[in-house]
């Protein structure tokens, strides 16, 4: 296997782990799912927390298909940035003291991707392809 195909996988499940990783957590904020957020609850409709599950679900699912990757990476990147400096940076300075870690990770992995796009095993490049 050729050095540039491993970098091929290797983004791609890069890119496949992060959108199922973010899908999840928007759909334990939206639909309950894996016992929901604290006390079993979702979120209300159309508050803060609502729309970064819809941000979180539906962008976990383009970015798992590598589609519209750029824009849909960009909006969650600001995202977790925002989530970050709300909610856990007012609970210590570093992401380690107040739980940051993957609002933090997650930040930069879209960025990344923001930049680099959907990669070549995308449907990103394979409408680039065809259309």
């Amino acid at each position: 296997m050729s050095r540039d195909r491993i970098i091929q996988a290797a983004y791609f499940l890069l890119r496949v782990v992060a959108g199922l990783l973010f899908l999840q957590a928007g759909g334990l904020i939206l639909f309950g799912w894996f016992g929901g957020m604290p006390g079993g609850a979702t979120a209300p409709p159309f508050s803060q927390v609502w729309i970064g599950g819809v941000l979180e679900f539906f962008g976990g699912i383009l970015i798992m298909f590598g589609l519209l990757t750029r824009p849909t990476a960009f909006v969650l990147s600001g995202e977790m940035a925002v989530a970050y400096f709300q909610f856990h940076q007012p609970s210590g300075v570093w992401p380690i003291q107040n739980q940051g870690v993957p609002a933090v990770l997650f930040c930069f992995i879209f960025l990344y991707m923001a930049a680099r796009g959907g990669g070549d095993w995308s449907l990103d490049h394979l409408s680039r392809r065809y259309f």
